[in-house]
């Protein structure tokens, strides 16, 4: 397990570092024009509207858009571990800086799907991700 640096919560991030004790992964979403952003912010950089920034909830679907594997082992014991770049299905510029859990390292791939899972650590909520489940009409 990746050593993790805990972020101070404020009023722009906490429902993005607390929605997993609900499974949730929240995001902003601007009501004016209807953008994502991320990392969680006062203002749409869209927009650019100052005020109407909401948490919602997404879908968690993801793909990866670039990874690399750190072989490093920063705390005595740990496993080499994925870190990736995801893009979230809702918008293609909302990405996120992640690790991807729940296989092998060398099975990460750009271009697969993961869906959002949850570490907890102390009252935070870590959003990772694991490969996707396959549908079954992708098992076809």
């Amino acid at each position: 397990m990746p050593v993790r640096l805990l972020p101070s919560l404020n009023s722009c991030n906490r429902d993005f570092w607390t929605g997993g004790r609900e499974g949730e992964l929240r995001i902003h979403r601007c009501r004016s024009c209807g953008y994502y952003v991320y990392p969680p912010a006062p203002v749409c950089r869209r927009c650019k509207a100052m005020s109407g920034l909401d948490p919602v909830v997404v879908s968690g679907d993801a793909t990866v858009v670039t990874y690399t594997i750190n072989y490093h082992p920063w705390a005595e014991g740990q496993e080499p571990y994925a870190m990736a770049l995801v893009q979230l299905d809702e918008q293609a510029d909302l990405r996120l800086v992640t690790n991807i859990v729940g296989c092998d390292v060398a099975e990460v791939a750009i271009g697969m799907r993961v869906h959002v899972t949850f570490e907890r650590v102390d009252d935070l909520f870590v959003p990772l991700f694991a490969p996707a489940p396959l549908l079954a009409q992708d098992a076809r």
